[in-house]
């Protein structure tokens, strides 16, 4: 199994930026699709965006295209989540979770294997 592990989230005011960092340990990075998941509270877990096995391949939510780019690093057995743009309707806990030799960038969660401990981020008007 693979171990993940988010960091980077805080509390930052609109329109400001963070960056948040999801680093693996355990199997092969390189194997998994990883995705972005965000859950506010009261609401269910909402997809945030998706990158493939080698990063050339990328899918992002309507609600954040144009300001969330992910991305990611194999040899640091890292995935990263630039938000620019940040609204309070972004506020939510963020996960991140990998997919096992996904051959397309599933959207529901419970086609994820594992997932992170989440990190909070929080938006202020």
């Amino acid at each position: 199994q693979v171990q993940l592990v988010e960091s980077g989230g805080g509390l930052v005011q609109a329109g400001g930026s963070l960056r948040l960092s999801c680093a693996g340990s355990g199997r092969t990075f390189s194997n998994y699709v990883m995705g972005w998941f965000r859950q506010a509270p009261g609401k269910e877990r909402e997809f945030v965006a998706a990158i493939s096995l080698s990063g050339r391949t990328r899918y992002d939510t309507d609600s954040v295209k144009g300001r969330f780019t992910i991305s990611r690093d194999n040899a640091k057995n890292t995935v990263y989540l630039q938000m620019n743009s940040l609204k309070p309707e972004d506020t939510a806990v963020y996960y991140c979770a990998a997919d096992y030799s996904a051959v397309v960038l599933h959207r529901t969660p419970h086609e994820y294997d594992y997932w992170g401990q989440g990190t909070q981020v929080t938006v202020s008007s």
